[in-house]
């Protein structure tokens, strides 16, 4: 065996005892950037990111009753301090990667228009708004609607989705015809992919701080600790840039 293949066959011994796999839950939102960042940080570092999306309530749900995840990416800092609180969490790992717009969009070129008064005018059959008992999407829209005025004109109109994942789905599909989602969801490199969109103002709700948390399952796991220091590295956070996000 010549020597050129002998140091290429224990590099990739070296390496392959040193990867490593972590297991992230990931809030619903931020599906489509957390699966361009774990396909770099994967290239990057060598190890594997096992995700799972949903609701911040229903994982953060997941996560009590034992489910196995180590890093938690929620779509807001409430939750997180919770599970630390609770034991479920590392005390001192926690910290912000993302702070969320909230669009009103609608799968209709002209079913929104850039100013929101479609949401005064009312001409339009359903409303979709993410749960907000489980969503901090939801409830970010439905601080938008309270401010606005118009929160309880809508009660028979409205769909709920589990998520702002479905919300997003209920509209797409043309189950509602407009709805509050995560500007993640239909921007892309600071363009709205598809339909017409309304950027929800900041001061209409409460900031979306999207915090992350190493947990107590992930303490002696080396790929959940790198994931999390990769999200704060400058390849991640353009990434996040890209899709609507600052911090």
């Amino acid at each position: 065996m010549s020597k050129i293949v002998s140091i290429t066959i224990c590099c990739w011994l070296a390496s392959s005892v040193h990867a490593d796999e972590v297991s992230i839950a990931v809030a619903a939102n931020f599906q489509q950037p957390m699966q361009q960042i774990a396909r770099a940080f994967e290239q990057t570092s060598g190890h594997r990111v096992i995700i799972s999306t949903g609701a911040t309530g229903k994982l953060y749900a997941q996560i009590v009753n034992g489910a196995p995840f180590e890093v938690l990416l929620a779509a807001d800092n409430e939750t997180p301090e919770r599970l630390e609180k609770e034991g479920l969490a590392e005390p001192g790992r926690r910290f912000t990667y993302a702070i969320g717009r909230l669009i009103l969009w609608s799968a209709k070129p002209n079913g929104v228009d850039t100013k929101g008064e479609i949401l005064r005018t009312g001409d339009f059959q359903h409303l979709a708004v993410a749960n907000p008992k489980l969503a901090p999407y939801g409830r970010a829209a439905m601080e938008t609607l309270q401010a606005l005025g118009i929160a309880n004109q809508f009660t028979d109109r409205s769909v709920t989705g589990e998520s702002i994942a479905q919300t997003h789905q209920f509209i797409a599909t043309g189950n509602a015809d407009l709805g509050f989602v995560a500007m993640s969801q239909v921007y892309e490199q600071g363009k709205l992919v598809s339909g017409s969109a309304w950027l929800v103002p900041d001061n209409l709700h409460h900031p979306i701080r999207q915090d992350a948390v190493l947990l107590k399952k992930g303490n002696d796991r080396p790929a959940a600790k790198a994931l999390l220091q990769y999200l704060r590295a400058d390849a991640a956070r353009k990434i996040i840039s890209s899709y609507g996000y600052s911090w």
